[in-house]
C-alpha cells in the first residue's frame, strides 16, 4: 500500500523557496562542496526524502558530486545536519585510521576518501519549477525520482514530477548517455511515468535485465526511508530505467 501524504507535507508544495538563484551561473557551490571547487553536481535526487540514496551512493561515486533536492524544510535541516556529522565522523575515523591501520598498509575504505562525504550536499528547491536555475544543459549524468508523490486524484496528476513539460527540462539538463531512475509503490504510477517517458523522444527506456545489473539499481529500492517501509510492509516496487538519448544535429545548434 502507498502512504498517504501528510497534510503539512502537501503545504510544502506551495511554501516560497528561499536562495533559488536566477541562473546556474550565479549558484555558489562553495557551502555545499567546500573540497570540490572544480567540479559540477553530476547526481540530482529530486524529492530526496531524509538523504538516504545520496549516503548509499556517496561512497560508491567519491569523486561524483551528489545533490538532493528536497522542498521541506524540517526535511531539509536533518539531511544537512546528517550530511555534517556523517563528514565530521569521517574525519575523525580518518584520524584514528592515519594513526593505527595505515602503519600496516591497510586500504582507506572508499567513506574516508577525502575526509568522506565531501561528496554530498542538499538544498530547498522546488525542482519542479526551478530545475534549470540549478544545472546548465547536459550537466547531469543521473537523475533519481524515487517513491514520488503519486497525486491520485485526477485533477491532480498536473502536479506529478513526471510530465512532458517537466520531461523537457529533465532532457534539457541531462547529457546524453544519462540515466533516468524511478521507482514506486504505485503501480498507476508506475505505468504513467513509462507511457510519458517512452512517449517523449529524448529518451528510451532501459531494458530490465540490464537495469538489473546497474549498481544503482538495489539502492534506489532499498536506500530510502520509503523503500524500506515499502519492504517492511512486504509491498511491491516497480522500477524503470531511461536513457537520454543521443541529441539531434539541430538540438545541439
Amino acid at each position: 500500500m502507498a502512504r498517504k501524504r501528510k497534510a503539512g507535507e502537501i503545504e510544502a508544495l506551495q511554501a516560497p523557496v528561499a536562495s533559488t538563484p536566477a541562473s546556474p551561473e550565479e549558484m555558489d557551490w562553495s557551502p555545499h562542496y567546500p573540497n570540490r571547487p572544480d567540479h559540477r553536481v553530476e547526481f540530482a535526487d529530486i524529492g530526496c526524502g531524509f538523504g538516504g540514496l545520496l549516503i548509499a551512493l556517496a561512497p560508491m561515486y567519491p569523486e561524483t558530486l551528489m545533490l538532493g533536492m528536497e522542498i521541506r524544510v524540517q526535511v531539509t535541516q536533518y539531511v544537512t545536519d546528517r550530511i555534517a556529522a556523517l563528514r565530521q565522523q569521517s574525519i575523525e575515523a580518518q584520524v584514528r585510521f592515519d594513526a593505527q591501520e595505515n602503519k600496516f598498509g591497510a586500504n582507506k575504505p572508499a567513506e574516508l576518501a577525502d575526509g568522506g562525504y565531501q561528496n554530498v550536499s542538499v538544498v530547498r528547491a522546488n525542482a519542479m519549477k526551478f530545475l534549470p536555475n540549478f544545472f546548465v544543459k547536459d550537466q547531469l549524468s543521473k537523475i533519481f525520482f524515487l517513491f514520488p508523490d503519486p497525486h491520485f486524484k485526477a485533477r491532480k496528476h498536473k502536479a506529478r514530477i513526471i510530465s512532458p513539460t517537466l520531461l523537457a527540462e529533465y532532457a534539457y539538463v541531462l547529457r546524453p548517455g544519462g540515466i533516468v531512475y524511478t521507482v514506486t509503490d504505485v503501480e498507476e504510477l508506475h505505468l504513467w511515468m513509462v507511457a510519458h517517458l517512452e512517449a517523449f523522444p529524448a529518451f528510451e527506456r532501459i531494458p530490465d535485465e540490464e537495469a538489473t545489473k546497474d549498481p544503482v539499481t538495489p539502492h534506489i529500492l532499498n536506500a530510502t526511508e520509503e523503500g524500506k517501509k515499502v519492504e517492511r510492509n512486504n509491498g511491491r516496487k516497480w522500477i524503470a530505467l531511461f536513457r537520454r538519448k543521443d541529441r539531434p544535429i539541430r538540438e545541439d545548434s
